[in-house]
């Protein structure tokens, strides 16, 4: 089987954010962080925001 990493993060992700909610704020925010230092940086190839 051949699982996309994608799919695979956003399955558990949304069961994290249903067993905790407050996990949301958390995870919002570390994705700010990781797309604005990569966005400052020149971030990767192919990454377009």
């Amino acid at each position: 089987m051949h699982f996309h990493l994608n799919a695979v993060v956003s399955l558990i992700a949304g069961i994290l954010i249903l067993m905790m909610p407050k996990l949301l704020n958390y995870i919002i925010a570390l994705y700010l962080i990781v797309i604005g230092v990569l966005g400052l940086v020149g971030g990767i190839h192919g990454i377009a925001v």
